[in-house]
C-alpha cells in the first residue's frame, strides 16, 4: 500500500481519535492477549464501528501493528546525541523501566502469535520492524558520516541484533528481565567493543 493511498482511507480520523483508538488497542492487547482480541472488542472499548475499524484498517494485523507503531513513548528516529555510544545509552534512558517490562511481555506474547500467524508475521514486519530498522540504519550511518565508525566494520550491521538478542537471551539465561543497569552494562561491554567506538 502507498503512504498516499494509507493517508486517504485515514482522513476522517483526527490525530487525537486516533491516539485514543491505538491506546485502546494496545491496552485491550495486554489485557487478553493478541488471538483473544477481536475488532468487536476493539470497536466496543473505543465506541467505535467495525465499518470504521476496517475502513481505516484491513485487519486485526494491521490495526495492531500500527497501534505498537504510534503507541511507543520515543523512537530510535528522535534520538541524536551526537555519538554512537551516546545514541545507544539514551535509548535505554528513555525507556520507562515498568513500561519497558510490560512492553517485553507484550512482545513475547506478539512474537509467539505471530510466529503462528502469518498475516500477522508480515503486519509487523512492514509496519513495526521495518520502519525502526530504518531509524537504526540511519543512527548507525551519522557515527560513520562523523567518523566515529569505519563503513566497512563488519558489525554495523547487526546493532539491532546486539540490542535485541540481549534483551530475548537474558530472561532464558538468567530468568531475569533486562533492566537499564544490565543495559548499560551490555553496551559498553558488547555493543561498543563489537564497533571499536573510543
Amino acid at each position: 500500500m502507498t503512504a498516499e493511498v494509507s493517508a486517504t482511507r485515514r482522513t476522517r480520523l483526527t490525530p487525537e481519535r486516533e491516539h485514543e483508538l491505538y491506546a485502546a488497542v494496545v491496552e485491550l492487547l495486554r489485557e487478553v492477549g493478541y488471538e483473544a482480541l477481536t475488532m468487536d472488542a476493539v470497536a466496543s472499548r473505543t465506541r467505535s464501528s467495525k465499518a470504521t475499524l476496517y475502513r481505516q484498517w484491513k485487519g486485526k494485523p494491521e490495526l495492531v501493528a500500527t497501534a505498537l507503531r504510534h503507541s511507543k513513548s520515543v523512537s530510535t528516529a528522535d534520538i541524536d546525541t551526537g555519538s554512537l555510544s551516546g545514541d545507544l545509552h539514551e535509548l535505554i534512558r528513555c525507556h520507562d523501566q515498568d513500561e519497558t517490562k510490560r512492553d517485553q511481555e507484550l512482545m513475547r506474547g506478539l512474537a509467539h502469535a505471530a510466529f503462528r500467524n502469518e498475516d500477522l508475521f508480515r503486519a509487523l514486519r512492514e509496519l513495526l520492524i521495518e520502519p525502526e530498522l530504518v531509524s537504526f540504519r540511519a543512527l548507525v550511518q551519522r557515527a560513520v558520516d562523523r567518523g566515529e565508525l569505519a563503513a566497512d566494520n563488519p558489525a554495523r550491521d547487526f546493532v539491532p541484533h546486539l540490542l535485541f538478542g540481549a534483551a530475548l537471551a537474558r530472561p532464558i539465561i538468567e530468568g531475569l528481565d533486562p533492566d537499564p543497569d544490565f543495559s548499560h552494562r551490555y553496551i559498553d561491554a558488547v555493543v561498543v567493543p563489537a564497533l571499536r567506538l573510543s
